[in-house]
């Protein structure tokens, strides 16, 4: 006899017949929107107290929470690679045992690529580099120069710490625990759902709830962010084409610039959501696959082609070898302004902190489309698919558009030009000195295109988001939502931006996120610890002839089936 007894397989979440909540948990969504529309009121119409709060909050995390983040992620990191190398979990399926991928590797990773990145490229890949370049840990320990030859490497391995290992794993423990719980479980594709190893039917009722309002909270700040970055280099671009007011002296984007950017993009996402997966998002999602292509095209052939080569390849090196270091050192200032130890732990929360918490609150948006992609793959697959693959093409944008960027400031080509660029206008200004000497008309086409580019990653990254918290709010089911929902969250997507960034800037969106990562946070790790003890179990029923999968267990039900997958950005 086995003193084991089957996996559950049945976790019932109420959910509204009939009326205005029709098919959604009012548990859930309800106190969702009351949260997410205090926190909207609050910013918009208490500017200057929500920032003073908000930045209260931020000194208090970075000083007491600071360790927590850079542990939590390390600890992700080591649990996705021990995922993969243990015989017992490796094999395992996310889905029933005679399954099979959905999609060839080529389509996997290319949506897997899109999922998780996007925006972040288009800033980030000029910007980052560029700014470790100036000034990481490794000049302000004294170890190289701030701008100089010597420092080139240095801010490779900085760049490729935040968009790496780390950032992958993250999404990977997400997208694993939904995976598994949903495919193998026949549990409803929801947060709370990964944690029934820990605490069973007591997750339908209010802990449940809780779990999932904290998911729902947590994708909508940390989309936020992504959203707040975008609006800023939306209107960089639309300055650079040649429509003025939207961006002051300094390059900072004005009040009428927030205004008109958001109207422009959640208007266009949300007729895109409203249109459904198939549709709007879809075509978008092509459009901005092609532009991609050609854009990183463009930099491997006219941009450093050298340079970029060897930040790639001795970069990535040098990021390999610091790993274990950069992943588990954490700073603490000593409490005098400007020392060496005050710089360190500065630079770690603007920096690593920062994107600690930024991935965690994406996990749920890409870890529930990463989980909808990979039904049928094993654990090991997964794990090195969307950890490594993804990474690698990251590291291949950054390499080639930053070190572009990097080299022609080096070579006093741009004299100035990208450094002092903000930093959403950095890749404008880089094309500028590039296609500028060439043709007006050229450098014109470029930041049009590019411009073009971020509106469409932009649009389905803010679509996506709202299909996806209506999936949460809905108990998993990914059917078609009611219109007032959709608009909703997409009017209060919007909102928070708008309302952040005028209260103040996009450190207000990111101090918000960082806040609302933490809980999250907490959520992910016992999700981590929750699939360990899942795994675990399963092996021990494999070995005595107990069912792991919900087909095997008389009573269970087949789990919703996704409609058309689309990359969500």
């Amino acid at each position: 006899m086995s003193n084991i007894d089957p996996p559950l397989t049945d976790l019932p979440i109420r959910t509204t017949e009939g009326g205005f909540y029709n098919g959604f948990s009012t548990s859930v969504a309800v106190p969702a929107k009351i949260i997410i529309s205090i926190l909207c009121v609050w910013a918009i119409f208490w500017p200057i107290q929500s920032g003073a709060v908000l930045n209260g909050f931020n000194s208090f995390i970075l000083q007491n929470f600071a360790a927590w983040y850079i542990w939590v992620v390390a600890l992700f990191v080591v649990v996705c690679l021990g995922l993969a190398i243990w015989p017992t979990g490796g094999r395992m399926r996310l889905g029933l045992d005679d399954e099979r991928p959905e999609f060839g590797n080529f389509s996997w990773f290319s949506m897997m690529f899109g999922a998780g990145i996007g925006v972040g490229m288009l800033t980030w890949a000029v910007a980052e580099p560029v700014y470790h370049f100036q000034n990481n840990p490794d000049v302000i320990k004294g170890l190289a120069t701030g701008s100089g030859a010597d420092n080139v490497m240095n801010a490779y391995k900085w760049s490729y710490l935040h968009w790496g290992l780390g950032a992958w794993a993250c999404y990977a423990i997400a997208g694993l625990c939904l995976a598994f719980f949903s495919y193998r479980r026949g549990l409803p594709l929801t947060i709370r759902s990964a944690l029934t190893p820990l605490f069973g039917k007591h997750l339908s009722g209010v802990l449940g709830h809780v779990i999932d309002v904290v998911a729902v909270i947590a994708t909508i700040l940390g989309v936020a962010q992504t959203l707040g970055f975008g609006v800023e280099q939306f209107a960089a671009g639309l300055t650079r084409i040649g429509i003025g007011g939207l961006t002051d002296a300094e390059g900072a984007v004005t009040t009428l610039g927030v205004i008109i950017a958001l109207l422009v993009i959640m208007g266009a996402s949300t007729l895109s959501a409203l249109s459904g997966v198939g549709k709007g998002i879809k075509w978008l999602s092509n459009i901005n696959m092609g532009l991609s292509i050609f854009l990183l095209t463009f930099f491997l052939l006219f941009g450093a082609t050298f340079f970029g080569f060897k930040a790639m390849t001795v970069g990535l090196w040098d990021y390999l070898i610091a790993t274990p270091a950069m992943l588990s050192t954490v700073w603490s200032g000593d409490g005098v302004e400007g020392s060496v130890a005050s710089q360190l732990a500065g630079w770690q929360g603007s920096w690593t902190v920062f994107y600690w918490a930024w991935w965690i609150a994406f996990a749920p948006f890409v870890g529930l489309f990463l989980a909808r992609i990979s039904r049928g793959r094993t654990i090991r697959e997964f794990v090195l698919g969307a950890m490594i693959v993804p990474a690698l093409m990251c590291f291949v944008w950054f390499a080639w558009a930053g070190g572009t960027a990097i080299d022609l400031e080096l070579n006093n080509v741009a004299n100035g030009a990208i450094f002092g660029a903000s930093d959403g206008d950095k890749i404008f200004a880089m094309t500028t000195v590039m296609l500028e000497p060439i043709s007006a008309v050229l450098s014109w086409g470029m930041s049009l295109l590019i411009v073009v580019l971020l509106m469409t990653f932009l649009v389905t990254s803010a679509d996506s988001a709202v299909l996806i918290v209506n999936t949460i709010n809905a108990a998993g089911d990914e059917g078609p939502k009611a219109r007032p929902h959709i608009l909703f969250w997409g009017v209060a997507l919007g909102t928070v931006v708008a309302g952040l960034l005028i209260s103040g800037g996009t450190s207000a969106i990111q101090t918000a996120m960082v806040i609302g990562a933490l809980p999250f946070s907490v959520v992910m790790v016992l999700m981590a610890l929750s699939l360990i003890k899942a795994i675990f179990n399963d092996g021990r029923r494999e070995k005595v002839g107990v069912p792991t999968t919900f087909d095997e267990i008389p009573g269970a039900s087949e789990p919703h089936v996704p409609g058309p997958v689309v990359p969500a950005e």
